[in-house]
Formats: C-alpha cells, sequence, structure tokens
C-alpha cells in the first residue's frame, strides 16, 4: 500500500461520513473543488440519492401538513338537501 492509496482512502472515508466536496478539497489540498470531483465524483453520487430521499420525504410531509391545516371544504361545496339558505333580509321581503 502506497501513501497514495492511503489518501485516496482517506478522501473516501469522508465522503462517505457525508464530508462535502469544499471539506475534502481542503483535506486533500486540491487546488479547487472541480479537481476533488473530478477525482472522486462517483462517490458523491450516492449523496444525490440520500438528497433525493430526504427532498421527497419533506415534501410528503408538507403536504400532510398542509391537508391537516385545511378546514374540510366539502361542505361548502356540497348543495344543502333543503335548498339555498337565505336570511330573512335577502328573502326579497320588505326590510325592517
Amino acid at each position: 500500500m502506497t501513501p497514495h492509496d492511503l489518501r485516496h482512502t482517506a478522501a473516501s472515508l469522508a465522503i462517505s461520513a457525508g464530508a462535502n466536496v469544499k471539506a475534502v478539497q481542503r483535506m486533500l489540498g486540491h487546488a479547487s473543488a472541480a479537481m476533488t470531483l473530478d477525482t472522486y465524483a462517483d462517490l458523491f453520487d450516492d449523496d444525490l440519492d440520500n438528497v433525493a430521499a430526504a427532498l421527497s420525504a419533506a415534501r410528503q410531509a408538507t403536504i400532510t401538513l398542509l391537508e391537516a391545516a385545511q378546514p374540510s371544504r366539502s361542505s361548502e361545496i356540497a348543495p344543502s338537501p333543503t335548498g339555498p339558505v337565505t336570511s330573512p333580509s335577502s328573502s326579497g321581503g320588505p326590510s325592517r
């Protein structure tokens, strides 16, 4: 095993532990994050799956929360079985 193999292993473990590309760049002394991504991009792909799953879960939780906060609209939409309800002032008769 060479020192370069150890360096690659350290970078791989850092990425697996959740380190972002800028942290790995600084750890390895790369001139840019692009250099780090060019070498280790395949290891960050799993991270994207985790991000997608977290965003999907957050979206569903938000939808559930919003649905629970909405009052039931079925009573507003369904017609009354006895016809429209009118108040005495809107019945068309003389107002007093």
